[in-house]
């Protein structure tokens, strides 16, 4: 019988198992860690979660922002960009590979606000938000002024001092609103709703006092722009100190440095105004005295202008009677021209009388009956007398001429060919005779 082996026990795990132990010891050592590298193989799919590779130049690992933190992110992620993350190592099962889950990221080397403030600024100006086109005037004077802030910052009282200051009576409608934190930009959106709703509001100013970026960036949120944008008043920015510039400087109408700057260009001073119109006042008085002065100059200067009824009546019978001899002299003239016409045109009528044509072309027939008589009988004398010569030629040439001076023509029988030499006949042969009068028929007898 064969010997039996020491086999020793081997715990056997399933490929999940495996994952599982690992999973649970890579969750329980790295539950928060930092971690920083460039993203690669960025994508959103349309559940809202963030896949990408993190990298750097030996090593690379998955990362996932899920939706819900992805949501607060101040900047948008996008391949290339080196971050600094924070999260915690896990397995995804189904693929066995190790991952970290993220709950926090920003750019390395630039702080996420100052990333997001321009990528938001950037793609709101490619919309149109900041176009100067768009922006509307300021009123030169409001009677009511919303202002969206907070009722207990210094910025409201700033301006409400330099408002009293200025112009005691504008009326001030102040829409309370957190300035900074989470909530505050939901507030100051549903603030400047609310001066929107209210009727004769003439200007609102978004403000608070001065801060750091992270204070201010409830001024550089997208929903804050976009209210300020569909305002139907407009409005005029005053956010931290000078040198701070926020989203909301560049959508609003107007842009002012400070709070108490902002106060100072929607409400002019009231003495300023005061003097001012009392400078259009004297300008008034001015423009009136010397209009009138003028216009009583013009009534003097038509008076001397104007003459007595009668002289004027007399002077338009004057020119009544002028046009009277013009027009009879005219139709006296018109008439003459007229009877000129009709005299000129009698003549025509009698040189085209049926029966002078009729006796004129007669004539003219007549004449040219006899002249073409005459040129026909000169002709018919001529082409006879040519004739005459052609004939007397043509005798003087014909051999019949010949045979009356006594020569006669010899033909050869039976073809009867012209008999020129002695060679031509031989003894024998038949010829024909022909002389002036009648014919011979002979035989040759000899050559």
């Amino acid at each position: 019988m064969a010997e039996q082996l020491d086999i020793p026990f081997r715990h056997i795990l399933t490929v999940s198992e495996l994952t599982s132990v690992i999973k649970s010891t890579l969750e329980d050592n790295f539950t928060d860690v930092w971690v920083e590298g460039e993203i690669y193989n960025f994508r959103v799919p349309s559940s809202g979660h963030i896949y990408f590779t993190l990298k750097d130049n030996s090593s690379q690992i998955k990362a996932v922002l899920f939706r819900s933190s992805a949501r607060i992110l101040k900047f948008v992620p996008k391949d290339g960009l080196h971050v600094l993350c924070r999260g915690r190592i896990t397995v995804y099962e189904f693929r066995g590979e190790y991952q970290i889950v993220l709950d926090y990221m920003e750019p390395k080397g630039v702080g996420a606000l100052l990333l997001a403030f321009e990528q938001l600024k950037e793609r709101l100006s490619k919309e149109g938000l900041f176009d100067e086109a768009r922006k509307r005037p300021i009123p030169p004077f409001p009677n009511r002024i919303g202002i969206v802030t907070s009722p207990t910052g210094a910025a409201i009282r700033d301006i409400l001092k330099v408002i009293d200051r200025r112009f005691a009576n504008v009326e001030i409608v102040i829409a309370p609103a957190a300035v900074q934190g989470e909530r505050a930009a939901p507030e100051i959106v549903d603030a400047i709703g609310e001066l929107n709703k209210i009727e004769g509001m003439d200007v609102i100013i978004v403000t608070r006092g001065g801060g750091g970026i992270e204070d201010l960036w409830p001024f550089n949120e997208e929903i804050v722009a976009r209210a300020i944008y569909n305002s139907t008043i407009p409005v005029i920015s005053a956010v931290g100190h000078e040198i701070d510039y926020t989203i909301a400087d560049f959508v609003a109408d107007l842009r002012a440095p400070t709070p108490s700057a902002a106060a100072e260009m929607v409400v002019k001073n009231k003495e300023d105004i005061q003097r001012y119109i009392g400078i259009l006042h004297q300008r008034l008085l001015y423009a009136k005295n010397a209009f009138f002065e003028k216009k009583r100059a013009r009534i003097v200067s038509l008076s001397k202008m104007v003459f007595s009824p009668e002289r004027e009546i007399g002077r338009y019978f004057q020119r009544l009677d002028e046009i009277e001899t013009r027009i009879r002299h005219g139709i006296q003239r018109i008439l003459r021209d007229r009877q000129h016409h009709i005299e000129k045109l009698t003549q025509d009528v009698n040189s085209y009388n049926p029966q002078n044509m009729v006796s004129m072309y007669r004539h003219k027939m007549e004449t040219s009956i006899n002249s073409l008589f005459r040129n026909f009988s000169h002709i018919i004398a001529l082409k006879k007398s040519e004739f005459h010569g052609v004939v007397a030629r043509l005798d003087s040439l014909s051999p019949l001429a010949i045979l009356s001076r006594g020569y006669s023509i010899t033909y050869k029988l039976p073809g009867r060919s012209i008999v020129k030499s002695s060679d031509d006949v031989q003894h024998g042969d038949k010829v024909e005779v022909k002389l002036h009068e009648g014919t011979i028929s002979c035989l040759v007898e000899e050559v």
